[in-house]
């Protein structure tokens, strides 16, 4: 295989349109993100405010966004907020100097604060110990409600940390934002719209740091670095990752090694990843010091990895030319790793299985603007789309046609996937040709029938859990095709695992049973990047009651809120409040997104 730097690539290839940085990017980008994601996390810190509930400690690494939730928990409450900072840990009650007029002692503080009905405390691993204790005891009094701030890794005042350790206060510790919630947070915080292997790539570089995410973003706008993808509207980033302040900040421990057989070792695993060398092959007391202080991890197998996302791309970055040259595998060296990965994809799809996505050289190679054999991008939008990544299957069919523009598997997966019905592939040749499949999705029709809503079609064609959902949706069994939702969503079918939940809704007698069923298909369509199929036609407008269901059907049709008022015979108020309700049951924005949820094409059999 050969291989060759997305700028410097010519013939059949077709450069991205180079996009250059205008003045409002560096504006809004500097302008706070609109809150998106963490529902349930914010609706657990606002419960934890209220009733007999006496707080909650939340916890979480740098940057994970404790501070935005805890704020948009208590905005348009009445707050009392404090923060601890470095410069006044040596200086008694610092934190609380806004709250209290006058040197105190601990049980003066109880008193004058014995009125604070609820208190914010930021940064609380930076509280002076005076201000730590009182914390402390006001949640020993348990008048006053606590939100608590703790930075993971940090060290936390034995008082501060006894509030979950002692059991005074539940503990929330922030997970990661999903990778779902990512794409909507980086839509709503930047004006161009991101392909999915962007938005892909700035998830697993952040790892959950939303500081990195914003800043990082930022530098890939201020300095030209997204471009253009033909024809579809949207902006990708490939090539380097952008040394800034912050990036420099979390990668300082790497960047900075005195000794220079570490930072030697650490440039051949960045050069060499995700192909890692046998440990024979590197300084075996560098990597041993380098494993103490976590910054690299050694695997299973014996493979030597580093330990962060952020850490090979940055290492790549700051290498100079002549050690980059030295360092670089020779494109055809990764032939052999890709051959590998598309193996191990087609196993994968053979034994039903697509959870996980065991495939790093391909991504990295795509991040840094290394164009990718059509075979090897067609399988990867295959198995995107049969993960119900649909926009994901379309971005990498592209990768494919750019390389090879009239590869004609690339032009069907695009098709399929561009369809947003994630129909099956091709029927094949072979020994589920003329009996049993028990292969589901990747034979075509018969798995297509029992999406479509006429399992009797597929009758003795599939096997295992395909097999399990005809048999289910022929009987009209809610709780077995809930069960094989289950089942498709545990493989990585999140996109038929939707359709299955969907189909039990309509099932079901229960109605209690048929809304949870319908719960779980709107919450797993969700992440399934616009895919619109008869199973889900009208799933999302289920949530509604009968009035919104009919006010956001004229609102998708164009009307105002005034129109629709004056139609209905209500107030433009009236109008407003149901549209808003149905906005927070549907998970859309505003009007322009109730189309695609009310009037959903038929899926095509492939």
């Amino acid at each position: 295989m050969t291989t060759t730097s997305r700028r410097d690539a010519s013939g059949p290839y077709e450069p991205y349109e180079p996009h250059e940085p205008h003045e409002k990017d560096t504006t809004t980008l500097r302008s706070p993100w609109p809150f998106t994601g963490r529902e349930d996390e914010l609706d657990l810190v606002r419960r934890s405010l209220t009733g007999v509930r006496r707080g909650l400690v939340v916890t979480g690494p740098a940057g994970r966004g404790k501070t935005r939730l805890v704020t948009e928990a208590v905005r348009g409450t009445d707050c009392a907020r404090i923060t601890g900072t470095p410069q006044t840990r040596d200086l008694p009650f610092a934190a609380f100097a806004p709250l209290l007029p006058e040197p105190v002692t601990l049980h003066r503080a109880l008193r004058l604060l014995s009125g604070t009905r609820t208190l914010l405390v930021d940064d609380a691993h930076l509280l002076d110990d005076a201000s730590a204790a009182l914390v402390h005891q006001l949640a020993v009094q348990g008048r006053t409600r606590l939100l608590v701030v703790v930075t993971d890794g940090e060290p936390v005042p034995a008082a501060v940390s006894r509030l979950w350790t002692g059991e005074l206060l539940p503990r929330l510790a922030l997970p990661p934002l999903p990778r779902e919630e990512t794409a909507r947070l980086l839509a709503a915080g930047e004006p161009r719209t991101l392909e999915p292997l962007t938005v892909n790539r700035l998830h697993h570089l952040c790892g959950g740091d939303l500081r990195l995410l914003r800043e990082l973003l930022a530098a890939v706008c201020a300095h030209g670095r997204l471009t253009r993808v033909p024809g579809t509207g949207t902006w990708a980033w490939r090539g380097p990752v952008p040394l800034t302040p912050i990036v420099r900040e979390r990668t300082a421990r790497l960047l900075d090694r005195a000794r220079p057989e570490e930072r030697e070792t650490l440039d051949r695993l960045a050069f060499a990843e995700p192909l890692s060398p046998a440990p024979e092959d590197l300084d075996l007391t560098a990597l041993e010091r380098l494993e103490g202080e976590g910054l690299v991890r050694v695997d299973d197998h014996g493979g030597v990895h580093l330990a962060h996302p952020l850490h090979g791309p940055v290492l790549r970055a700051a290498a100079s030319r002549l050690r980059a040259r030295r360092l670089a595998r020779a494109p055809e060296e990764y032939g052999p790793a890709l051959d590998a990965e598309s193996a191990e994809l087609t196993r994968r799809i053979e034994r039903a299985d697509v959870a996980a996505v065991p495939a790093p050289v391909g991504d990295r190679l795509v991040a840094e603007g290394v164009p990718v054999p059509a075979g090897y991008a067609a399988l990867r939008a295959r198995y995107a789309r049969l993960r119900g990544e649909l926009r994901e299957a379309a971005a990498w069919a592209r990768e494919g046609l750019c390389t090879a523009p009239a590869d004609p598997s690339c032009r069907a997966e695009l098709a399929r996937a561009e369809d947003r019905s994630a129909g099956p592939a091709e029927p094949h040749a072979g020994p589920c040709g003329d009996g049993p499949c028990d292969s589901g999705p990747c034979c075509g029709d018969p798995y297509d029938a029992v999406r479509l809503g006429v399992p009797e079609r597929a009758a003795g064609r599939l096997t295992g859990v395909f097999a399990d959902h005809a048999d289910a949706l022929a009987r009209a069994d809610g709780p077995a095709l809930d069960r094989v939702a289950e089942e498709l969503r545990r493989r990585g079918f999140l996109l038929f695992a939707a359709e299955a939940h969907a189909q039990a809704a309509g099932a079901h007698r229960d109605p209690l049973a048929a809304r949870t069923a319908r719960t779980r298909a709107v919450a797993l369509a969700r992440r399934c990047q616009g895919a619109r199929t008869p199973a889900l036609a009208g799933l999302a407008l289920g949530e509604l009651t009968a009035r919104q269901r009919q006010i956001v059907a004229l609102a998708a049709a164009g009307l105002s809120n005034r129109q629709i008022a004056e139609r209905l015979t209500l107030s433009v108020r009236t109008v407003g409040n149901h549209l808003y309700g149905a906005y927070a049951r549907l998970g859309a924005s505003d009007r322009t997104a109730l189309a695609p949820l009310t009037e959903l094409p038929q899926a095509q059999p492939a």
